[in-house]
């Protein structure tokens, strides 16, 4: 089951969950951009210096982050490799994340906006990589 993801964009796809409230219908899922880093040029980089981000971000692989020399908090939710959400974090800057043990990718995203996509633990993910602009290929993960 492994994923070749290369360093580039996507979309990483959030299934919304029955919140019960009397709803009709299906909810439709949250598609939002995604930027994949993969290198451990791009993973180093992540969100350093960014003042915004626009969806979210994955390492892989990854099991911990930290955000020293990061301007905006940011929320942080740990995948297997089954790209189930395995806990979800909000970290200030200037901190040292825990690294999670059976977590193989991470997600990156501004603070506050996973509660917003209903991330939490136990949803499982789905990740599509664009083709990059040399004819690669397209990889759907989840």
């Amino acid at each position: 089951m492994g994923r070749r993801w290369r360093d580039g964009s996507g979309t990483l796809t959030v299934p919304k969950q029955e919140s019960g409230e009397g709803t009709a219908g299906p909810v439709p899922p949250v598609v939002l951009p995604l930027e994949i880093a993969v290198s451990y040029r791009a993973r180093t980089k992540g969100l350093l210096g960014r003042d915004a981000v626009d969806g979210a971000m994955l390492l892989s692989p990854a099991s911990s982050v930290h955000t020293f020399g990061m301007r905006i908090p940011i929320d942080v939710a740990y995948l297997d490799r089954h790209l189930t959400v395995l806990a979800v974090r909000t970290m200030r800057p200037g901190r040292l994340g825990l690294p999670r043990l059976r977590a193989r990718h991470v997600l990156e995203a501004e603070a506050g906006a996973m509660a917003g996509w209903g991330l939490r633990a136990g949803v499982r993910v789905g990740v599509d990589a664009d083709a990059d602009a040399e004819g690669g290929v397209r990889v759907r993960g989840g």
